[in-house]
């Protein structure tokens, strides 16, 4: 498995990623240490959870129960800031949330620190500058590594980066946000901040919530236990014309060379300098050889710029 430097940082990170949102939740525990056990086994070394998956805490149990020694084998990543309650006191970047929430975490995850420990989406309610500091101090104490961000759109990435550079305190290594052949709209700004801020790239979604997996066919039947079919309002804002039209493009760009949509969606956000690790999730080992393998199709410039026409 090749690795990339997360960024400008010295972290280095597998090219593909786990995403664990499935676990605690979707799979169970065992079905998790199949899962964890491929990972490992294929090089993979970068695992994304966060606090809220698994309904609230049960992928980062599920992963410090199965990881064991092979912790220090692994980049640890997971996140805070999404609601953690029902009352929604739970949540955000405040000091007071964040040193509460890093400890549940650490708890969880059964480690003593965090590789890289990450922002899950905007809060309005708290200065940036007390959130970097913050995650400095847990910086200080050991308990984190390297921090990120995700969801944040390009103008909170730039402030967040000159406040951490007035300050000389800690920026963020890396930003998340959905990103593939179908979804390219991280491009207008997002992209270019990172690029300029020497941030790595995580994109989510690879696969365009399945649209990409090539188990959709317009016009057809959905398949049974897939996510769109479980999840209608999403379904209705991937399975559009535009996207069916480009994903049928794309289908015969495939044919052409002997390729599957998967291995093109992989290895087309591997092309991208700015993307240190593709996150994808998985709830079987199947899916984990078939993704680290996806990844490895080496596109031509010419390639890159008729899969352009089709998606751009």
């Amino acid at each position: 498995m090749l690795t990339r430097n997360l960024g400008r940082s010295g972290l280095r990170v597998s090219l593909v990623g786990l995403g664990c949102n499935n676990f605690g939740g979707r799979i169970d525990l065992e079905a998790t240490r199949k899962v964890v056990d491929a990972a490992i086994e294929h090089g993979i070394t970068l695992f994304d959870t966060a606090d809220i998956y698994g309904n609230r805490g049960g992928s980062e149990a599920a992963l410090g129960e199965v990881l064991g020694a092979r912790r220090k084998q692994i980049v640890l990543a997971t996140k805070f800031g999404m609601n953690m309650d029902e009352e929604g006191l739970k949540k955000g970047g405040s000091r007071a949330y964040i040193m509460n929430a890093v400890e549940d975490s650490l708890r969880r995850l059964r480690t003593d620190w965090i590789d890289l420990y990450q922002i899950h989406r905007p809060d309005p309610l708290t200065p940036i500058d007390e959130t970097l500091r913050t995650l400095e101090d847990l910086i200080r104490q050991g308990k984190v590594r390297y921090i990120g961000c995700s969801n944040l759109p390009s103008w909170q990435v730039a402030d967040a980066h000159w406040t951490a550079k007035t300050h000389g305190i800690e920026g963020f290594a890396s930003c998340q946000d959905e990103y593939s052949l179908l979804v390219r709209g991280a491009e207008k700004e997002l992209i270019p901040a990172a690029r300029y801020f020497g941030m790595g790239l995580l994109p989510y979604f690879p696969l365009a919530n399945g649209l990409l997996t090539g188990k959709y066919r317009r016009n057809q039947p959905m398949p049974e236990g897939a996510r769109m079919t479980r999840e209608a309002q999403r379904a209705g804002e991937v399975l559009t014309e535009e996207n069916w039209r480009k994903t049928e493009k794309l289908a015969a760009f495939c044919e052409k060379h002997g390729k599957t949509l998967v291995e093109l969606a992989f290895s087309w956000l591997a092309a991208q300098p700015v993307v240190s690790s593709v996150i994808a999730g998985a709830t079987r080992p199947e899916q984990i050889a078939a993704n680290v393998k996806a990844a490895e199709w080496k596109l031509s410039a010419e390639e890159l710029a008729e899969i352009d026409q089709i998606t751009a």
